[in-house]
Order: C-alpha cells, then structure tokens, then sequence
C-alpha cells in the first residue's frame, strides 16, 4: 500500500493533558490503514502542558489560554504542519479567537463529531455528553448538534457534573481504576435515563477512564472521530 499522505503534514497542539495527547497519537496510528511505516501520516506534535486551564478560564477563575494556544499553533507552522489538530475538547471554545491568526486550517474536533453522528444507524436523536463543565457551559456540542437536529441531554442534577470533573481530574493525575471509572459509569447511565442513544466522551481523558463496555448504548470518542477525519482528509491530498 502506497503512503496515504502527499504533502499534508499534521500538526497536533496537544498537552491539554499530555496523557490524551498521547493516547490521541496512538489512535491516529492504529487508524491509519497500511502494512508499513511509510503508510502513516507525517506528523509534528507540540505537547504544551503549561497551557492554563482551559475550564478555569472559561469559568473565570483562571487565565486566558488563548496566548498559549497561539504560540503552540506558530511552533507546528514553522515546524512545518499543513493543517492543524487539537486533542482536547475544552479548547475549541478558544478556536475562533485561534483561528484567523495561527495561519493553518483546523479540523474541528466538535464538528467532526456532529457530523459522524448523523452517520449512525438507528438515527441518532438524542445523545448524552460526558465533558468538562467549562465545555458545557460554553454550549460547544450543544450548538453543533442543534444544527443538526440532535438534542443534548447532560448530567442532573448538578452533582453529577462534579463527579465527572473528578474523574477527569482523577485520570489527568493517572488513575485507571474505580476512581475515575465508577463516576463516569454513573454519569452514563444516567444519560440514558434521559434517553440518550450514545454517549459522547466529550473530554479526551473519559475514555481513558470510561471503558466502551462500561454502558449499554455506543461510546462515541471525540478524539477517534478526528484521527477518522484526519486519514480522510489527508488520502485526498
């Protein structure tokens, strides 16, 4: 098999925790179709764990990202990235104020999700989201889903969320155990209660944290969803 790639080089802003950069590095590889190693993607990762916060600072309770994130883009650009990927759900709410200025195109990670749910079979209608208040609040699955027609239902009552924000907390720290996955199994399947279809793990460390036979509807994984979107996009170039 011939290299999928041309003249794309990805380029992934990631340290937004370095564990799902990491593990979103080895989804893009196991994604990749080929038998050798000039099949995969050429590649150039720019892992910043210094970059505030991205909750806190949508919360108001920490400092604007947005430097960081700038910064991070400029690295891959002059190490020669095409395109640009980001790991971490949480920062796409920085993306609009990124993205006139980084010079690279960026694949959405959120719009990549909306779109594959529309894949689905049965129709998904309602899906339920695992993320980081600081992406629920900011309303970043809720307003791409909305314009496709698929309603959001979210953790209730309230101290859910903040069992789900522990258990992201507990795997940024490197638990792999109950701590982290008794939560989000909680979390879960009170979506489905509500009567979600799927779940998305709409911050890159749940599935780090939340098995996909953990629950009894379809995990869907942001983080897989872009890898996806990135083979496509770059076998075409």
């Amino acid at each position: 098999m011939t290299s999928p790639v041309t003249t794309e080089i990805v380029g992934i802003l990631g340290g937004m925790g370095p564990a799902a950069t990491a593990d979103f590095y080895a989804k893009l590889v196991s994604l990749t179709p080929g038998t050798s190693d000039q099949d995969h993607l050429r590649t150039v990762i720019w892992s910043d764990p210094t970059v505030p916060d991205r909750t806190e600072a949508l919360l108001g309770d920490g400092p604007d990202p947005t430097p960081w994130l700038l910064n991070g883009g400029r690295v891959l650009r002059e190490a020669g990235a095409t395109l640009i990927a980001i790991p971490c759900n949480t920062a796409h709410a920085f993306v609009p104020r990124i993205a006139d200025h980084v010079g690279l195109p960026i694949v959405h990670m959120i719009g990549e999700v909306a779109q594959h749910l529309t894949t689905l079979r049965p129709r998904v209608r309602t899906a339920g989201l695992l993320a980081t208040t600081g992406t629920v609040r900011a309303g970043l699955y809720q307003e791409w889903l909305d314009g496709y027609g698929i309603d959001l239902v979210l953790p209730e009552p309230d101290g859910r969320q903040e069992e789900v924000m522990a258990a992201v907390r507990a795997v940024k720290a490197g638990a792999r155990d109950a701590t982290a996955t008794a939560p989000l199994v909680r979390a879960a399947r009170g979506l489905t209660a509500q009567g979600a279809q799927v779940i998305i793990a709409g911050c890159t460390e749940i599935p780090l944290g939340l098995p996909a036979d953990a629950i009894d509807v379809p995990l869907v994984d942001p983080a897989a969803v872009l890898a996806q979107a990135l083979v496509r996009r770059t076998s075409t170039a």
